[in-house]
């Protein structure tokens, strides 16, 4: 007599999850963005369509069209970069209020040696190959010595991160001003703009090479870690759970790529091109644009970060001393150098996402970077960063600065007022945190 199979039950759904080993927290992230993604989707076709069903709100929506997509990407660099460095921050049982104002401060460094510096002073002609390189790494410089001087403060000289770095958003914001002197800088170097999404991307071709090295960089990664705690006698996945993850990652990074290939280059924009070249563009000719540098850029201090946090010495240090910063001090970690080396990296990202936002917005202006600070530590709490210290993930971060995001760009889509934006902002970081004790909570009582 043929058995009957055992009804699927709670408890096998939470056996696929084990499994998987797959946070939760993640999960209802990625749940978090796909209904923000679906809402405005619907909302705009609504607003398009006028009426109908929400089968042709579905169909009609501008949110999920590649031009918006690129848009959202391009948009989320800047916050992203830097909330991987607040993840070590915030980890470390600091908080960092100034990273907008030293972005604007590396800004006007930069926007300075482009503009009046290097061409007028220096004599260096307009398109000259090494004004972007002394640029770059001018404002890298200065928003690290900005960074390891907070962290000087803190660590050594004990005064709070909250009180040190709230200083720093008043002061470096306004060294900025005087600097430019108020005025806003610009054109930029050609070169220098190629860090500016539109401005700079790889197109179709460069742009599927990338993304086939990315996912097989990825799967490998995934087989190698499997490989590395088989060999220590870890306990592993079944081989079809981490081919469930392989195929979902290999999905989101080729599906990312053909849709920002599907973004086209405007025609007169080809034109220009194929003028400046001497030639004449073929009619009926188009291309996509691909995938923008500056995410690359993001992939590049994603996948450093990552393995920073998790197969070097420092990444082992600034995780042992958020969890408990007496115990990491008597192990013989030198936690007040530490904590210069985390603000100094912090500083970096912010110099580096100085250039990327500069280059997007093609010139140096007082306000950039404002409330960048929100966005930031917004960011790496949603994505799963706990404020009492030692808990954290750089793509968790990633994630939470992509869901902010979506939820602004879908909001300014719509209309709404950029004031209810931010209430908006206000409260989805509340309810994040909330989440998170709730989270904590419930996993402590199963422990």
């Amino acid at each position: 007599m043929t058995q009957a199979l055992p009804p699927v039950t709670p408890q096998t759904r939470r056996g696929l999850f084990e499994h998987l080993q797959i946070d939760s927290r993640l999960l209802g992230m990625v749940g978090a963005f796909a209904v923000i993604c679906l809402a405005f989707q619907l909302w705009t076709g609504f607003r398009a369509v006028g009426g109908g069903n929400p089968l042709a709100w579905l169909t009609g929506g501008r949110f999920l069209i590649p031009q918006n997509i690129f848009n959202i990407a391009n948009q989320t660099v800047s916050v992203a970069i830097m909330a991987t460095g607040m993840v070590f921050v915030i980890v470390t049982r600091h908080i960092d209020l100034s990273v907008g104002s030293i972005l604007a401060v590396c800004s006007a460094v930069m926007g300075i040696l482009q503009v009046w510096v290097l061409p007028q002073l220096m004599g260096l002609g307009i398109g000259n190959p090494a004004i972007a390189p002394i640029a770059i790494f001018a404002g890298l410089l200065t928003g690290t010595l900005i960074g390891a001087l907070n962290g000087w403060l803190v660590g050594y000289q004990r005064i709070p991160a909250f009180i040190v770095t709230l200083g720093g958003l008043l002061i470096w914001r306004n060294v900025g001003w005087y600097i430019t002197s108020g005025q806003t800088q610009g054109p930029l170097d050609a070169n220098f703009l190629l860090f500016g999404g539109a401005g700079g991307t790889l197109y179709p071709t460069a742009s599927w090479i990338a993304g086939l090295l990315a996912t097989a960089l990825a799967v490998w990664a995934l087989f190698r870690g499997r490989a590395n705690k088989a060999r220590h006698g870890f306990p592993v996945k079944p081989l079809w759970a981490e081919g469930v993850i392989a195929g979902f990652v290999a999905t989101a990074i080729l599906g990312f790529v053909a849709i920002v290939n599907a973004y086209q280059v405007p025609p007169g924009r080809l034109t220009r091109e194929f003028a400046a070249r001497g030639e004449t563009m073929p009619e009926g000719y188009s291309i996509g644009y691909g995938l923008p540098i500056s995410v690359l850029v993001l992939v590049v201090v994603a996948f450093v970060m990552t393995v920073i946090a998790r197969r070097m010495r420092l990444g082992r240090y600034i995780f042992a001393t958020g969890g408990n910063p007496d115990a990491a001090e008597l192990s013989g970690i030198n936690t007040r150098l530490l904590t210069v080396k985390v603000f100094a990296l912090m500083g970096f990202l912010c110099g580096l996402s100085a250039i990327v936002a500069q280059a997007r917005l093609q010139n140096h202006a007082n306000d950039i970077g404002t409330l960048d600070e929100l966005r930031v530590i917004a960011a790496a709490v949603i994505g799963g960063t706990a404020l009492s210290g030692g808990i954290g993930t750089i793509y968790g971060a990633i994630l939470g600065a992509v869901i902010m995001q979506a939820l602004q760009s879908g909001m300014a889509m719509v209309g709404v007022d950029s004031p209810f934006q931010n209430i908006v902002v206000g409260i989805v970081l509340a309810l994040a945190v909330w989440i998170d004790i709730q989270y904590r909570k419930r996993k402590g009582a199963r422990a």
